[in-house]
């Protein structure tokens, strides 16, 4: 009878490590599960920041260039939006 009382140790034991591995299981999915938003929102703040510097950029280069027009003004005197300086 020894060896029944034995498998039955054996078995509960296994049924616990089961669990005991579900559970981490089910918290290692959850971590994923939060570090694939978490990469989500890094990347949708990318693609915004990404605008953002092309958007700048094309201002940029269009205030430089006002700033060349004015610059080169034949009478030397500045004129900003109809406005004499």
């Amino acid at each position: 009878m020894a060896a029944g009382g034995g498998c039955g140790e054996s078995v509960d034991h296994y049924r616990a490590e089961v669990e005991r591995l579900t559970r981490e299981l089910t918290e290692a999915n959850r971590e994923k599960i939060r570090a694939a938003e978490c990469g989500l929102v890094v990347l949708e703040e990318n693609q915004t920041l990404k605008q953002q510097y092309a958007e700048l950029e094309t201002e940029q280069e269009a205030l430089k260039q006002e700033l060349e027009q004015l610059q080169e003004e034949p009478d030397g005197e500045i004129q900003l939006y109809g406005h004499t300086a």
